[in-house]
């Protein structure tokens, strides 16, 4: 806590969280995807509520909120390396876990914003046990809707609802490597490498395990791409707080991505 006091210029509060958002190029009715580092901003009065009600505020009565709510350890455990579990402990595990509930299962790896947010008053989170999004405003509810098991982060997502809707991507404090939009364009290569996945779910009324399809992810080569995406997409640079932060386009992220992974595979 020192050390982010000691590193804020000035007092962060709604109002001027707000007003580095409208300098950045948010707007009222905008469809944002936001990734967000809390302690990237500074010492903010309010902490995390204060953030979500500036963004809130930043997209109006007309606006829609989305940020990712996974929750990774509703997976197999025989993929678990942070850490890893004797093999013999792994069919017990499958039969106990808890499944996947949208109201209850918390997030793990997204910070302290993502983590209240899905459970904002109002807010809807959508039905993926690993992948899921929350969202809140004019459009959550159809963007959230039918999340498909299989290939969650592909055609039948929340990312390719927002890839339609034509969202922007809000990244606060984060690298290229948080920018969940590349997953969509992973999808659009030819014949991309798919894996089977597990996890705890409910299905009509009953705890199940239930293994899906997947890609194989190349998340280590988003700094990469990001990199050469900043060469050539325009991308918006400023800060909110203290914190570094990008605003562009989802759907040219999308294609980008999708360019960028056919051409390296």
């Amino acid at each position: 806590m020192k050390e982010i006091v000691e590193k804020t210029e000035q007092l962060n509060t709604v109002e001027t969280i707000t007003a580095d958002l409208k300098k950045l190029g948010v707007k009222e009715g905008d469809t944002l995807l936001v990734h967000t580092s809390l302690s990237a901003i500074g010492w903010v009065n309010g902490g995390a509520q204060a953030v979500i009600e500036a963004l809130i505020r930043s997209v109006g009565k007309n606006g829609t909120v989305v940020m990712p709510a996974q929750s990774a350890d509703l997976s197999d455990p025989s993929e678990w390396e942070a850490p890893a579990v004797p093999e013999s402990w792994w069919e017990e595990i499958r039969e106990t876990m808890p499944p996947y509930d949208p109201a209850v299962t918390p997030t793990r790896g997204m910070g302290k914003i993502p983590e209240l947010f899905r459970t904002w008053p109002g807010a809807v989170r959508s039905a993926h046990p690993a992948v899921s999004f929350a969202a809140y405003g004019a459009k959550s509810r159809e963007l959230m809707a039918d999340h498909g098991l299989d290939f969650g982060l592909g055609e039948k997502s929340p990312l390719a609802r927002l890839y339609r809707e034509n969202g922007t991507v809000l990244m606060i404090g984060t690298e290229y490597e948080t920018n969940t939009s590349f997953h969509l364009g992973e999808y659009r290569v030819p014949e991309p490498k798919t894996e089977s996945r597990g996890a705890p779910v409910t299905d009509n009324g009953r705890r199940v395990w239930k293994t899906y399809r997947d890609i194989a992810f190349q998340d280590e080569r988003f700094e990469e791409a990001g990199a050469e995406f900043e060469r050539h997409c325009p991308v918006v640079t400023g800060r909110i707080g203290e914190a570094g932060s990008r605003l562009f386009s989802l759907r040219e992220s999308v294609d980008f991505s999708a360019r960028f992974f056919t051409r390296e595979s």
